[in-house]
């Protein structure tokens, strides 16, 4: 059997970290990869990831080098990063030594709930507009998951709902 690579993406506030780490869980064999932790790797010289293409760049090659390295060990991999299907694209060419499913879920939340969420963070941590940034993007409906319905308490839903549905599969077959 070949492994997955969850990818779960959305703006800032939708629950990705949330639903990661919980997701991880229900996996037999899992690891957990937070974009964020990698991008914060270097200290000093780092630029923001979306500001500075060398600090992105670098983030994606780091995701890259563990996620070869967790899928040689025969691991699933969660993936808990912001992010658009052109990295997806990248990173399944980077792999194609490997049989692997992708499976992308992208979180969201109507905007008042993204706005309201993201004020209710910490100052330093707040994203402002750059929390909204998904909204406005081109993304397939088939990989949108909203999930302002949902509560802390219902996450296994979320997870039961990426685990199950086919349309969130970009590539490599129907899930077990």
């Amino acid at each position: 059997m070949s492994q997955t690579i969850y990818v779960i993406s959305g703006p800032a506030g939708v629950g990705k970290s949330t639903t990661s780490q919980q997701l991880v869980q229900a996996l037999s064999k899992s690891a957990y990869i937070s974009g964020d932790a990698i991008s914060h790797i270097p200290v000093n010289g780092r630029g923001k990831p979306w500001l500075c293409k060398e600090t992105y760049d670098l983030t994606w090659k780091n995701i890259l080098s563990l996620t070869r390295n967790l899928l040689e060990q025969d691991y699933d991999v969660v993936i808990d990063y912001v992010t658009f299907p052109s990295e997806i694209e990248w990173l399944v060419q980077q792999l194609t030594d490997f049989e692997f499913r992708v499976v992308y879920v992208v979180l969201l939340v109507d905007r008042s709930t993204l706005i309201a969420r993201d004020q209710s963070r910490s100052a330093d941590v707040q994203m402002g507009e750059r929390s909204l940034v998904l909204l406005g993007s081109e993304l397939k409906e088939q990989n949108k998951l909203y999930t302002q319905q949902y509560r802390r308490e219902q996450v296994s839903e979320i997870i039961e709902e990426i685990q199950n549905n086919f349309r969130f599969i970009l590539k490599g077959g129907h899930p077990s």
